[in-house]
């Protein structure tokens, strides 16, 4: 029997290199993203040439209407869901000085980088604990896919820190909380990531980089990521609830 995983904000970016990852280990998907289907085609079908099913559910997880559709089309279609993988986020639009910030970029970020990903993973979480009732055997997992600006202050984009740090909470408190119910929840880090979100900063990171940002010096990919993912929604670290994977090169490693 398959196993079927949701990934927000899937079709493209990091989320694309994760699901380009389980399909490879034999997930079907559900791909979740606010572009229209026809954008996505080119995404599904690369999907779909590992052999899997692979839906779309478009929708914007701020939106508590769209999470319950969210989850209404993968109930639908597949009648399961083992991994839940909380990708979709945005950077402020504007790149500003916490002391210039405006409340309305803050409520933006929060609302899809945060509250988002909390209240779908109550949705999926609630559905995971009905499917482990019904079946022992059962093994489900949620992965938040969070950031270095957790912990690493940007003063010009304070609102993205604040909604990564509020996520890294998120995984505690759902992994103690699912923690009866054999439900483990993780937290990945990603650091410089080269994607459409981190383009127009591209000069800017690869001088730093040179300079030796990371121990490794050179550019994270989407399959960094993807790779860290797909191992632990293949519960090869089911006794690790709670705990945070950084997938950043060694940036964050504090050096003299």
């Amino acid at each position: 029997m398959k196993r079927v995983g949701l990934i927000t904000g899937g079709s493209r970016g990091i989320g694309f290199g994760i699901a380009i990852q389980l399909a490879a280990n034999g997930f079907d998907l559900a791909i979740n993203g606010t572009r229209f289907p026809g954008d996505v085609e080119e995404a599904l079908r690369k999907l779909k040439g590992f052999g899997n099913d692979v839906i779309y559910c478009r929708g914007n997880i701020s939106s508590s209407t769209d999470r319950e559709n969210i989850i209404r089309q993968v109930k639908e279609h597949y009648g399961k869901l083992h991994v839940l993988i909380n990708n979709a986020g945005v950077a402020p639009t504007e790149r500003k000085d916490i002391l210039d910030a405006s409340e309305e970029s803050f409520d933006d970020v929060i609302s899809i980088n945060l509250k988002g990903p909390y209240f779908l993973t109550q949705k999926a979480a609630n559905w995971m604990i009905e499917q482990k009732k019904n079946d022992q055997e059962f093994t489900g997992c949620i992965i938040n896919i969070s950031s270095i600006s957790a912990t690493v202050a940007s003063v010009n984009r304070g609102e993205y820190c604040i909604s990564k740090a509020g996520i890294g909470m998120a995984t505690k408190l759902f992994a103690v909380r699912l923690g009866e119910f054999n439900i483990p929840v993780f937290e990945v880090r990603p650091g410089v990531i080269r994607t459409d979100m981190t383009a127009g900063v591209k000069e800017k990171y690869d001088k730093m980089i040179e300079e030796g940002l990371c121990v490794q010096q050179r550019w994270g990919e989407p399959d960094d990521v993807g790779k860290v993912v797909a191992s632990l929604a293949k519960s090869d670290f089911m006794y690790s609830t709670g705990q945070v994977i950084m997938v950043d090169g060694g940036l964050t490693i504090p050096r003299l």
